[in-house]
């Protein structure tokens, strides 16, 4: 989410908890919003010390390393063997592909275009839900979809006008990126019920992972990564640690204590914290585009949830 989404989006059952539970749930998915939105500033930022590729690859394979350790330490049972070759595969477009897609886009345009562009990703969910025939759209999802399109469309219009700090291509790369990430979310619902949270995400990560760490190898390679600054280690370990194991754990604990559709909500929070944060992160300053975009897409996403 940044990713992806961001960076997803994994159905789940609400169960009964009790209320300081639940409001501890609720403050966690704060915290989630939070931290993914602080993510896109600090993916851009650190993708003007170290080559997106090699940020890339290094960030996933930490995450992929980290979410490996607390499995096996927590010796958590595993899927079967088919169930990890499909996990793995569709780790490969959810982690890998997408994530390529999202760092090599950022690094070419803004932070709070990015975010914008992959808040509209519920919407691509909702098409090819449809079209796999996963899930019905009414009026109200419908409006939805169209109203996220149109908020991208504001988002490009914007900015065709200020080619100083955003590209046409980046955007279309997010947008890719978004895509895949629309198709992972959906081929991975029947396997959310018969998986837990942390194998699959572990599983996942690493179907991603390597095929990234390969592609991104000789970018890593020639790397002077001792000469990388503190700031540089601190983005990709922000990036890793807090965006793809802490912030996904809070979503999949949301997701089984309050159930998909709330958690669902606080992930509408993103862009908004993307934009303020790049604002006085990276100086970018909002545009009326980027306003009326936020608008589209947030109120969008609010009028599809059920």
């Amino acid at each position: 989410m940044g990713s992806t989404a961001g960076e997803s989006v994994t159905p789940g059952h609400a169960t009964s908890i009790t209320r300081p539970g639940v409001w501890l749930t609720e403050l966690s998915l704060v915290l989630m919003a939070l931290i993914w939105g602080v993510n896109f500033s600090v993916v851009k930022f650190g993708t003007t010390l170290v080559d997106p590729l090699a940020y890339n690859g290094v960030r996933a394979a930490l995450a992929a390393l980290l979410l490996c350790t607390i499995v096996g330490v927590g010796r958590m049972p595993l899927p079967s063997g088919r169930t990890i070759v499909a996990l793995l595969l569709l780790g490969a477009l959810g982690n890998g592909i997408y994530q390529y897609f999202f760092v090599e886009g950022i690094a070419r345009t803004s932070a709070s275009d990015t975010a914008l562009v992959v808040a509209a990703s519920p919407a691509f969910t909702a098409i090819i839900a449809r079209m796999m025939g996963v899930e019905h759209l009414n009026r109200r999802a419908v409006l939805g979809v169209l109203g996220s399109i149109a908020g991208i469309v504001l988002v490009v219009i914007g900015s065709s006008q200020d080619e100083g700090k955003t590209s046409l291509f980046g955007l279309g790369l997010v947008l890719c990126g978004s895509v895949a990430w629309a198709l992972y979310t959906v081929m991975l619902k029947p396997h959310t019920e018969r998986v837990a949270n942390l194998p699959l995400s572990a599983v996942t990560m690493v179907g991603g992972a390597v095929p990234l760490f390969i592609v991104a190898w000789p970018a890593v390679s020639r790397t002077h990564w001792a000469a990388l600054p503190l700031p540089g280690w601190g983005a990709i370990v922000y990036s890793a640690v807090f965006s793809l194991v802490i912030a996904y754990y809070f979503w999949y604990h949301g997701v089984r204590v309050i159930g998909p559709t709330r958690t669902a909500i606080y992930s509408n929070l993103q862009p908004v914290i993307a934009v303020l944060v790049a604002w006085g992160m990276l100086g970018e300053v909002p545009t009326v585009w980027q306003g009326c975009g936020t608008l589209c897409i947030v109120g969008s996403l609010m009028l599809a949830r059920p």
